[in-house]
């Protein structure tokens, strides 16, 4: 039989952004559109580069970023983006330019979908003269208030930390309900390279549409006013990890030894803390944190991940204090990394301490989960504080860590009242979560809207 008549999948390219918390939406929206017959290719860096075993439907393309060894170490995100940025654009535009000339009759692109971190693909895309569409894997919430730190800078207010000293506690005008010390100002010493990323990825250029991986019921009145700025369509069809078929998109491996453990335990009985890929604490703090989940009396998950421990890269639970494992028995169970959607999904996990990632945020909220905050930098400071008082679904833990104020707190999430009711709320928000996702819901109609703009191209 020849090929007349017969329909070939459309091929996309997804270029992620190197870190866990860009990659994991990228290749969930990856396997949405595989579901609805979309070819799919994702061309990454080698740093950080993601699992081809776990994706055996994608076609993965390494291409070199360049990035030498003391960049990487120095774990500067801006200088680490910017140096990818540059570095990939040509490599980058040559797979595309090859794969436009295959005469595979599905090796022809028909759109990239990029990561906005990841900029330099939109001008890559428009050189082509391919459609384009960015991906933004953060709030609204968090764009936003980029947007206002960008002023702040213009007008010279920042540092804020040079500034008069009680202005950190102060609201921040119009854009309730943060204070100037939640915004997501940079951790680095020089300004110039956050300004310029910023600058860079609020720019949507010629690109045909933007995803966010966010929910109307969220951040409705915020989106409304994004969507009056912005020229092009905007699709908000989180939390994508809810519509794509279940697979593992982590860097590290998972231990699903913590399900079993998990299985033991009472319902509604488990805190389950983690701090994230990338957020770090000192080893004062782990210590901290250890004897305070120690002296809650209560059973806790706990991922003390490689690198968790500032200045370290490879050790691992040893830094755990002497006696603390004996101390705490079955009671506690200590992973390197976990499952974490099926840990959050558990009828054991009542409560999740967090660094506040926009992915773990929206993955606890989607299982009615309530969360201790405990922002280290960035949007991870506006994701807490919308968290505690805007769907009010967790408490912020802004003291320094010490094992009484770390135990008091598990304690007041877990059993007290004010944690009760912080979970009812939770629940009513994971329903009102499953309805945006549902067939019907808000989400549900954008993802079919947004794969229609797909095959109009």
């Amino acid at each position: 039989m020849g090929s007349e008549g017969v329909i070939l999948p459309r091929h996309l390219v997804l270029v992620p952004c190197p870190y866990q918390g860009h990659i994991n939406p990228m290749l969930q929206l990856g396997t949405i559109l595989h579901s609805r017959g979309f070819s799919i290719s994702i061309i990454h860096t080698q740093f950080n580069a993601p699992c081809p075993r776990n994706h055996p439907d994608f076609n993965f393309i390494a291409v070199p970023d360049g990035l030498p060894d003391h960049l990487i170490s120095s774990g500067n995100i801006p200088a680490i983006l910017l140096a990818v940025n540059a570095n990939c654009h040509t490599p980058l535009k040559d797979r595309v330019a090859q794969m436009m000339q295959s005469e595979k009759p599905n090796g022809k692109v028909s759109c990239i979908i990029y990561d906005e971190y990841m900029y330099r693909a939109e001008s890559v895309a428009y050189s082509l003269r391919i459609p384009s569409i960015m991906l933004r894997t953060n709030t609204v919430s968090t764009f936003l208030a980029r947007d206002f730190v960008l002023r702040l800078i213009d007008e010279g207010q920042i540092p804020l930390q040079e500034t008069a000293g009680s202005i950190m506690e102060k609201p921040v005008p119009e854009h309730y309900p943060l204070r100037y010390k939640d915004l997501p100002t940079t951790i680095f010493k020089s300004l110039n390279n956050f300004v310029e990323v910023v600058k860079n990825i609020r720019l949507v250029g010629s690109s045909s549409a933007v995803v966010w991986n966010t929910l109307d019921c969220l951040e409705n009145p915020l989106l409304g006013q994004v969507k009056q700025q912005c020229r092009v369509p905007i699709f908000t069809v989180g939390p994508m990890h809810k519509s794509a078929p279940q697979l593992s998109t982590s860097l590290l491996k998972e231990d699903y030894s913590c399900i079993p453990w998990l299985d033991k335990q009472a319902e509604n009985s488990v805190i389950y803390v983690s701090l994230g890929s990338v957020a770090c604490i000192s080893e004062h703090e782990l210590a901290e944190m250890a004897w305070g989940l120690a002296k809650c009396n209560l059973p806790f998950l706990w991922v003390v991940r490689p690198g968790l421990v500032r200045g370290t890269r490879n050790v691992r639970q040893s830094l755990l204090p002497n006696g603390f494992r004996e101390g705490v028995g079955e009671r506690g169970r200590i992973v390197e990394w976990a499952p974490q959607e099926e840990v959050l999904a558990h009828k054991a996990v009542a409560g999740f301490w967090s660094h506040c990632g926009w992915n773990s945020a929206v993955e606890s909220i989607a299982e009615g989960v309530p969360l201790i905050c405990r922002p280290n930098f960035a949007d991870q400071k506006v994701t807490a504080r919308y968290v505690t008082h805007v769907w009010r679904v967790g408490m912020q833990l802004e003291e320094e860590l010490e094992r009484d104020a770390v135990a008091a707190a598990v304690r007041r999430l877990m059993v007290e009242e004010e944690g009760l009711e912080m979970r009812e709320r939770a629940v009513e928000l994971k329903g009102r979560v499953e309805i945006g996702t549902r067939r019907g819901g808000s989400s549900f109609k954008d993802l079919d809207r947004l794969i229609d703009m797909i095959r109009s191209f």
